[in-house]
């Protein structure tokens, strides 16, 4: 099922429901009206990132000696490009990379296998001052400390254009490999024990992207993202750590199930198994059957801003806005699928509607929504796997997980202002 027809199926269950306003039923304290505003932000700006830090066969991190390899498995869609970088240890701040707007992955219908060596160059980050390649005092083997070389009074990345030492092709070799259902291999091979300038090289990153220029500018300055502490010192982590905070895979959101209630969170109990009702929203994005489970005043946000029917919000602007009434006493909670996932959801539990005073709440609470796994679908990587909403041949087809509810975290996702905004304001 493509994912036209999918959301088409959706929005025809959806129209069953319909947003409206619910009335707290243990009748206590002045009613109030909320509104409720969930709005997509996800605006990741690369698709896959990472540090490779191992030699193939090593036992643990370290630089690469001539003769070895480094690998890096990520996922990439048609459209994406591959970007890295990894340092000349025999210099001051060199390092191998493809050119500003990265390797294509894809040749329209094909994937870019093989060699593609042709798209590296060596280039000179523009932050410390050369040296005579593998003779400097302040190259990575010799230097007294971190960072110990003096700057660079051409501070700005530029190519390496020399013959002190041979060609980038005499010295690396970089291969791609489709391993299938959007996946590469990259591997980059030391191969400078052929020349007569052997050397190591260190730990590096990559990246895919689709916008130009993810690491550096061919004539500008460094961006201060960790190229520095990569090129001069061979340590990757600073930058692998900065893209990291930018990588993702932009996502849809389905339509919000919501109730207002007194009792603990009835929608789901981490740790125990997801009601079928959950795992229909968190699978296929449908509150269809989980809202008439739902005690207290529930109900289903379906239809986003500007739209002519029930459906997914995507980002920039993509929102869903819905109004309540409750009393003092009574809490929210809602759900919310991530779509590039095969069974996750965004959900609000348990939020007091008043303050301990009695006052209506107001402002963004977003910082109190949590991403959990439902447990009932096998999860692959997110924005890449053939059972998620948006490629599933049919709903509900991923294999069984048979699980529990739970919160994941440690990821970029995780932190739910990466990807929606909740706001809750009480109404006249």
């Amino acid at each position: 099922m493509t994912r036209r027809s999918l959301f088409i199926v959706l929005a025809a269950a959806l129209a069953l429901l319909v947003a409206v306003p619910g009335y707290a039923q243990d009748g206590s304290g002045e009613m109030q009206r909320f509104a409720v505003s969930v709005d997509n932000v996800s605006s990741f700006m690369f698709h896959d990132s990472g540090a490779f830090n191992t030699p193939v066969g090593a036992s643990g991190p370290g630089p690469l000696p001539p003769g070895g390899a480094y690998e890096w498995t990520f996922h990439a869609m048609p459209g994406d490009k591959l970007s890295f970088a990894t340092m000349l240890v025999q210099s001051n701040d060199w390092f191998f990379a493809p050119a500003e707007p990265g390797i294509p992955l894809y040749m329209g219908d094909s994937t870019m296998t093989g060699d593609v060596t042709e798209y590296v160059a060596l280039w000179d980050a523009g932050t410390e001052g050369d040296g005579v390649p593998g003779e400097g005092p302040y190259q990575a083997p010799r230097q007294p400390g971190p960072d110990s070389g003096p700057d660079d009074p051409t501070n700005y990345v530029r190519q390496v254009l020399t013959d002190l030492i041979p060609p980038t092709d005499e010295l690396v070799k970089v291969t791609l490999h489709d391993a299938g259902s959007h996946t590469f291999k990259l591997r980059i091979e030391n191969i400078s024990d052929e020349s007569d300038f052997a050397t190591p090289l260190a730990p590096g990153v990559g990246v895919v992207h689709t916008a130009p220029a993810p690491l550096f500018i061919n004539g500008a300055p460094d961006f201060g993202m960790g190229l520095e502490g990569l090129a001069e010192d061979g340590a990757a982590g600073g930058l692998a750590e900065a893209l990291a905070a930018h990588t993702g895979v932009n996502t849809p959101l389905a339509p919000v199930a919501y109730t207002v209630h007194t009792a603990p969170n009835p929608i789901f109990t981490p740790g125990q198994k997801a009601s079928s009702g959950l795992e229909v929203q968190a699978e296929d994005g449908a509150p269809t059957e989980l809202v008439p489970m739902l005690p207290g005043d529930a109900g289903a946000a379906a239809v986003g801003r500007g739209a002519s029917g029930p459906g997914p919000i995507f980002p920039p602007h993509g929102n869903y806005s819905f109004e309540i009434m409750a009393a003092p006493g009574d809490h929210l909670s809602l759900t919310t699928m991530l779509v590039q996932s095969n069974d996750w959801v965004y959900a609000l539990s348990n939020q007091p509607l008043f303050d301990a005073v009695g006052n209506p709440i107001e402002g963004n609470f977003t910082h109190v929504v949590e991403l959990y796994d439902a447990g009932t679908e096998v999860d692959e990587p997110i924005g890449f796997g053939a059972n998620q909403a948006p490629r599933q041949a049919a709903l509900d087809t991923g294999p069984a997980e048979g699980g529990v509810v739970h919160q994941v975290t440690q990821m970029p996702y995780a932190d739910a202002a990466n990807v929606l905004h909740l706001t809750i304001t009480p109404l006249p």
